[in-house]
Formats: C-alpha cells, sequence, structure tokens
C-alpha cells in the first residue's frame, strides 16, 4: 500500500514536470517563428526600399535567411545585409 502511494506521488510529479518543459520548448518554438516571419517581412521590406533607391544589394528569402533571423532576431537580419555588402565589396 505505501508503495503504490508512493509510486502515484512519483508519477504525479513526473507528469507535472514534464507539463512544465513542454510548454518551455513550445514557448521557444513559438518564439523562434516568429522571429522568422518577421524577419522575412523586414528582409521583404529593406529589399525594396533599396530597391527604389536603385541599390544592388539584396539579401534573399530563403531557408538559411529563415533559420539566421529565426535563431538572432533582428541582430540575424542586420547579419545577413552585412554579409551581402561586405561580399559586394
Amino acid at each position: 500500500m505505501q508503495q503504490t502511494g508512493m509510486l502515484a506521488i512519483i508519477g504525479m510529479c513526473a507528469l507535472v514536470l514534464s507539463i512544465v518543459a513542454f510548454r518551455r520548448k513550445m514557448e521557444c518554438i513559438i518564439n523562434f517563428i516568429l522571429r522568422g516571419v518577421t524577419g522575412m517581412i523586414a528582409i521583404y521590406f529593406i529589399n525594396a526600399v533599396f530597391m527604389q533607391q536603385n541599390i544592388s544589394i539584396g539579401v534573399g528569402i530563403n531557408l538559411l535567411s529563415v533559420l539566421t533571423s529565426g535563431v538572432l532576431g533582428f541582430p540575424g537580419v542586420i547579419l545577413l545585409y552585412g554579409v551581402q555588402i561586405y561580399h559586394f565589396l
């Protein structure tokens, strides 16, 4: 009887810990997706401004740029343009 109670307590603790860990992972995944989407929107508009100014520096919207902006956020977008400017020189 005592072992059953201990197993139930251990099981409940494991369940609560797994729920908390899952929630944190979902938070990270949602944050990554939001940063990736906003990064792609920023790249689109920055490319449009550069085209209006006849500046031939543009970053492509592809998997690498999505991953970079998703992981690093807006500094990642700036990094992509920095690499493109360095490549242009």
